[in-house]
């Protein structure tokens, strides 16, 4: 049974801010999302649902290339994406929203571009700034949350920023051929910093096809809620493992020792 069905997300819309009704969706839009407002459950509303709903991306790497990909096809209607560097050459084994010509310039920029070539019905918004205690609110807003960070420090910056706001946040992180997903829920779920203990630093080797699985999962994990529809990977981090080809699942508890959420 779906843990956060549709009636109940709609009776929270308010709570959240996520899911401001627009005008109806035109005939361009109609044949651009045909696809994918044939599946149950989803029609013409569940598309203005999307298109009324905003979100913010903390980063525009090898997750955030993948995340911000499909949720602007899927007709996202506002994407703030958070990152404050610069495209390099070492880059582009796995960030795919980056080319070679992209070299130098910001990712935030870089991104911003290929996404409205690809859904120019999408609103998109840029900070090129680093996530920090002084503006991490501010950033947020009232957005879903979609962390696609290599920096712990600044995931668990977001993580706070969750738990202030009653937002919840889409975790994923990747190493060489593995990676991990779950949806965080505050009050309903784990925070982030029961999960995280100490800090991580330096740079992570990474194939850029793990990026792509992870992000691809948070991605239909911010769909889903947004249109109310399937289980969410509440209280359950998903594992992949390339090598083997397979996906595992650890049932998650909320540390009652937490700093943040209790």
């Amino acid at each position: 049974m779906n843990p956060f069905p549709f009636d109940k997300l709609r009776a929270n819309a308010f709570v959240y801010h996520i899911l401001e009704f627009v005008k109806m969706l035109t005939e361009q839009e109609l044949q651009r999302y045909k696809r994918q407002l044939m599946i149950p459950d989803w029609g013409e509303e569940g598309q203005e649902r999307l298109k009324g709903s905003r979100v913010v991306v903390a980063g525009a790497g090898g997750l955030g290339s993948v995340v911000l990909t499909y949720l602007a096809v899927a007709g996202v209607g506002s994407i703030r994406i958070i990152d404050n560097d610069e495209v390099d050459l070492s880059n582009l084994n796995r960030q795919i929203l980056h080319t070679d010509g992209n070299i130098g310039k910001a990712k935030v920029d870089s991104a911003r571009e290929k996404l409205q070539a690809l859904n120019p019905n999408v609103a998109i918004e840029t900070v090129s700034d680093g996530i920090d205690e002084g503006n991490v609110y501010e950033l947020v807003e009232d957005r879903l949350i979609i962390d696609a960070l290599d920096n712990l420090e600044a995931r668990l910056l977001l993580n706070k920023a969750a738990l202030k706001a009653n937002l919840p946040l889409f975790h994923g992180a990747v190493y060489g051929f593995e990676g991990r997903a779950t949806t965080l829920i505050p009050g309903k779920t784990p925070c982030l910093r029961c999960l995280y203990k100490g800090s991580l630093s330096g740079e992570i080797p990474v194939v850029g096809a793990t990026p792509g699985v992870i992000g691809c999962i948070q991605a239909t994990e911010v769909i889903k809620y947004i249109l109310g529809l399937g289980e969410l990977l509440t209280n359950r981090l998903l594992a992949y493992d390339g090598l083997n080809m397979s996906f595992s699942e650890v049932k998650l508890k909320r540390d009652l020792n937490c700093e943040e959420c209790q």
